[in-house]
């Protein structure tokens, strides 16, 4: 039987334009940031699993090395689209389980301010106070069942399709969803937006691709977020309060695309989150009733309502009404995005999988501050990279 594992220490730095900083300073700072939070130092690190998608090199993690110390442990250089982050925690986690290892370093880190990705649309001049440099979390173009060539048009088209099949779902709703994630922002201040908006504002703003418009979409931003992971034997070794602060992983699932006929062009984001979902939920030994708080991968705010559907927050075609009765608000039955999400706290790519990680953890210690869930006790962490991978982590409140 493997033993349990547990997230000891965790950092992200804050998300937004750090001209002055490249990759290697990011995730440094980072780490070193989750090494204070564990208690612990590069020589105990055991492992290292590290993910960039734009840092321009295929051995990023060996230079993370170079800056916070070279000990001549393994590194994994981790690269799984939008669930990079989330991929190198699963490394670690692996390693750990397989007695490789007692101790391992997860890091995720991009460099996507001024990344011009998607057309002259994405250009903003310095001035603009909303998004300048683009705000739309997509590395490459992909071509949808109706001739969408965009990431902003892929999940507009999914979150369509949900409407159309389900009902209820229409453009300002989905704007309600943007002006709840931007309403929680206010209350992060590692966020790279954290300005509320109100729903006029959202609706009248620049359409991206219809029903998003520019505050719907994820922001592209610096950033980075690394995790401490330490095994069950290792943890009882250490002092009251490390344990005392420790996170339990109740479980690490990553899905890829099953075969779809018709979905070879267009991914199935929907069947490869709800069986990720499913496996997690198993993994626990926990069911989406018993969730505190959410953190999902709302690149687009059509994303965030099919995935309360694949995560099975609600009944299956609920997602219109579970987001009407006020669940996913931070006062709500089931608080979802409560750092503001992909729309407001931003979305560094390969950083983005560790830092949703990172906000769960903070409420589960009871250490998230002004927006925190008081009572919180489990949480659940989801992010989606085209290609396509689901990355869903359980995480649990340690006893006292």
């Amino acid at each position: 039987m493997t033993q349990d594992v547990w997230i000891l220490g965790i950092s992200m730095t804050k998300f937004g334009k750090h001209r002055d900083k490249d990759s290697v300073d990011l995730a440094s700072e980072a780490a070193l940031a989750a090494f204070g939070d564990a208690g612990v130092g590069i020589n105990d690190i055991d492992v290292l699993a590290a993910g960039s998608l734009m840092a321009g090199t295929s051995a990023f993690g060996q230079q993370l090395q170079k800056q916070i110390g070279q000990t001549g442990i393994p590194v994994y250089n981790v690269a799984n689209a939008c669930a990079t982050g989330a991929t190198a925690l699963r490394t670690v986690i692996m390693a750990i389980k397989a007695g490789e290892a007692d101790l391992g370093l997860a890091v995720g880190v991009e460099k996507l301010s001024g990344a011009g990705l998607l057309g002259p649309v994405n250009r903003r001049k310095e001035s603009d106070t909303w998004a300048p440099d683009g705000r739309f979390g997509a590395l490459a173009t992909l071509d949808g069942r109706v001739g969408t060539d965009s990431m902003p048009g892929v999940f507009a088209q999914i979150g369509l399709e949900y409407g159309h099949r389900y009902g209820g779902a229409d453009f300002e709703l989905f704007a309600r969803i943007s002006e709840k994630n931007h309403a929680h922002s206010t209350l992060n201040p590692l966020a790279a937006y954290s300005k509320r908006f109100t729903l006029e504002e959202i609706m009248n703003d620049v359409m991206i691709a219809y029903p998003n418009t520019r505050p719907m979409c994820s922001a592209n931003c610096d950033g980075a977020a690394a995790a401490v992971v330490v095994s069950d034997s290792k943890l009882r070794t250490l002092s009251l309060e490390q344990r005392r602060r420790a996170v339990k992983i109740s479980a690490s699932v990553l899905t890829s695309d099953p075969w779809r006929e018709g979905c070879q062009v267009l991914p199935d984001v929907n069947t490869l989150t709800r069986q990720a979902a499913t496996r997690a939920y198993e993994q626990a030994g926990i069911g989406p009733e018993d969730l505190d708080l959410v953190e999902l991968h709302d690149c687009f705010a059509t994303a965030e309502l099919v995935h309360y559907d694949n995560l099975m927050l609600c009944p299956e075609g609920g997602a219109v009404d579970f987001f009407n009765s006020g669940a996913t608000w931070r006062d709500g039955k089931t608080p979802v995005n409560v750092s503001g999400g992909l729309e407001s706290k931003g979305h560094p790519i390969a950083a983005t999988g560790i830092a949703n990680v990172w906000e769960i953890c903070h409420h589960l210690r009871g250490e998230a501050g002004d927006r925190q869930i008081e009572g919180a006790r489990v949480g659940l962490a989801h992010v989606i990279g085209l290609g396509s991978a689901c990355g869903v982590h359980v995480l649990e409140k340690a006893a006292a």
